[in-house]
């Protein structure tokens, strides 16, 4: 049924219709765009993470306010991601809906998600080194290189379990800050949907797989005692714990409501 109001947002099931048609174009993505736009997406994100370490930089903010404004400065990433365009592996883990729909195969979304991945981390390693270059972390005094080290020294001592949970409550707010981005038609309602979600994931202190890419090889390249098996043992935790927050607690129980059974129930909301 046409709109009487063509500014008006998607509605949710609208929205699981969009998020089916933007699972079948990822899947379809040639490898070298989907390579390079998933180099983008991990570039993008550590944008995000080094403003981030800049608001936490600054010992004058109390505890509250430093998270709050660095989980405001942190939305940049997704921002960036979704209105430039861009590729990356949290916000793709929604594939799980056209997976279970039937529309995309299982050898699509697992190509989808290892090219992504490993093309996320080339980005923010790269930016990293280029970060490290550049002289960023003197600033303040080298408050910004001891704020990079204190982060990614605690996210290399988190227990495996701890972390796990941790990237499934971001990747949850992560893949809703797409969905709901999803339901906008214009860049203003775009970044609105985005910024809300992903300012409470990082001031919680919840777990992103992608920025721990940034952080950690800066890290390291400014001197930190972190080791190679605490970056896979961190990586690896959080990763799984992206997937399953995205993938299952976002598109799986999304699918069932407005897929599954919309189809039978066509008086659902929405």
């Amino acid at each position: 049924m046409p709109r009487d109001n063509a500014f008006d947002a998607y509605s949710p099931r609208e929205i699981a219709g969009r998020v089916k048609e933007f699972c079948v174009v990822k899947a379809q993505l040639p490898l070298l765009s989907l390579s390079m736009l998933g180099v983008l997406a991990g570039a993008f994100i550590g944008l995000g993470a080094m403003m981030f370490t800049l608001v936490a930089s600054d010992t004058s903010l109390g505890f509250a306010a430093m998270r709050l404004l660095g989980g405001l400065c942190f939305s940049l990433g997704l921002v960036l991601v979704t209105v430039a365009g861009a590729e990356l592996f949290t916000g793709n883990n929604l594939l799980a809906m056209g997976w279970a729909d039937g529309c995309v195969s299982t050898r699509q979304v697992l190509r989808n998600w290892c090219v992504v991945c490993m093309a996320n981390f080339v980005g923010a390693t790269g930016l990293a080194a280029l970060v490290w270059l550049s002289g960023h972390a003197d600033m303040n005094g080298g408050g910004v290189g001891r704020a990079v080290v204190g982060i990614a020294m605690a996210k290399a001592q988190l227990p495996v379990a701890e972390a796990f949970f941790r990237g499934v409550l971001c990747n949850v707010l992560v893949c809703m800050a797409v969905w709901m981005a999803l339901s906008g038609r214009s860049v203003t309602d775009k970044v609105l949907a985005i910024v809300f979600p992903i300012t409470a994931f990082v001031a919680a202190g919840f777990e992103h797989s992608i920025a721990n890419m940034y952080f950690f090889p800066l890290a390291m390249l400014l001197g930190a005692p972190i080791g190679a098996a605490d970056v896979v043992r961190n990586l690896v935790s959080v990763i799984a714990g992206n997937l399953a927050g995205g993938s299952v607690l976002v598109a799986l129980v999304y699918y069932v409501i407005y897929i599954r059974v919309g189809r039978r129930s066509p008086a659902l909301p929405g």
